[in-house]
């Protein structure tokens, strides 16, 4: 974070070819780096949208109403995401405890870089309560990008792979490529050769496959949004992944902080579904496979039920079912509606 001139982060859209930092300095550009996946993970979002508001309040005349339509115009870039919003919210309920425009923005500024620090600390929470699930796995298949790279700390479901390889509980991670966007494939990958932890690429189309060759002792992902009863929202094809396992007898895991919790959505169709533009389909990184015009079905998430996560990692330990009831506990709120 800079305060008074705006944040650095590194462009995910070049990895792992090239590493280059990007400097943000308006809510404009912030939102199009969040839109463009520029900038993307859960939680990684959450820091993204906090400091967003200290932007806002740094190039505009940081009144109230001025941040609180800049918080929206920045939350409503990634709908599905349950940190973007509640970044910008924290934000904006941290603004309101001050009296004058210089105050708020010492503030925000001050609490992007204390909500920095602290995701290490949420994250090494979610990878010591995790490791446990993965006791004796031998090799963990993962989806999508759940490292550093998607928290600004340690990660969540890569954390906790991180974790067990150095307790010799896994040797290998299987990374599925992730399509339409690779992230598994660019940074995933790219990550478990930087943590130094064996890792095979996976055809998206082939993962159902290596799940019933018995190549892997549990699935564990990340997530984008958790309802109330467990549901749980992470990258498209993570649904597909949780009922492979179930049908092969492999457990399937979730790793998340609470801020990736929405205990106010009762389930998993209350969730808002992001799509993206048909064109990621059908081509990537400047090169087009599919015929000009071709329409797409591209969501950026699914939901997977609760019924087929065997467990949660969170910062506040591991979650077991029935989680409507383990949720409200966790978060201290009453149970509403069933387990």
């Amino acid at each position: 974070m800079e305060a008074g001139r705006g944040i650095m982060a590194l462009d995910q859209t070049l990895l792992p070819h090239e590493e280059r930092s990007i400097h943000l300095a308006s809510v404009p550009e912030l939102c199009e780096a969040i839109g463009s996946l520029r900038i993307r993970g859960a939680p990684m979002l959450g820091l993204a949208g906090l400091a967003g508001v200290a932007i806002a309040a740094e190039t505009g005349d940081a009144s109230l109403a001025e941040l609180e339509a800049a918080s929206a115009t920045i939350a409503a870039t990634r709908p599905t995401a349950a940190d973007l919003g509640a970044g910008v919210r924290r934000a904006v309920r941290r603004a309101r405890e001050c009296s004058s425009a210089t105050e708020r923005r010492q503030a925000l500024w001050q609490l992007a870089d204390d909500a920095v620090r602290e995701q290490y600390e949420i994250d090494g929470r979610i990878a010591a309560a995790g490791v446990s699930l993965l006791t004796g796995a031998g090799a963990v298949l993962t989806h999508c990008n759940t490292g550093a790279l998607a928290t600004g700390g340690r990660g969540t479901a890569l954390a906790v792979v991180a974790e067990a390889f150095a307790m010799g509980h896994i040797q290998r991670c299987y990374a599925t490529e992730t399509r339409p966007l690779l992230q598994g494939a660019r940074l995933t990958m790219w990550e478990l050769d930087r943590l130094g932890i064996p890792g095979t690429l996976v055809p998206d189309t082939a993962a159902a496959a290596l799940i019933a060759a018995g190549r892997v002792g549990a699935v564990v992902t990340g997530a984008d949004r958790i309802a109330a009863n467990g549901d749980t929202a992470n990258k498209i094809g993570t649904y597909g992944l949780a009922l492979a396992a179930q049908a092969h007898g492999v457990p399937f895991f979730v790793a998340a902080p609470r801020s990736t919790f929405d205990v106010a959505c009762p389930d998993g169709s209350a969730i808002p579904i992001e799509f993206r533009r048909e064109d990621e389909v059908g081509g990537f990184g400047g090169q087009r496979w599919a015929p000009a015009g071709a329409g797409a079905f591209n969501p950026a998430f699914d939901v997977t039920p609760a019924s087929l996560i065997g467990a949660i990692a969170t910062d506040a330990g591991v979650l077991k079912p029935p989680y409507g009831r383990s949720i409200a506990a966790a978060f201290g709120v009453e149970l509403s509606g069933p387990d």
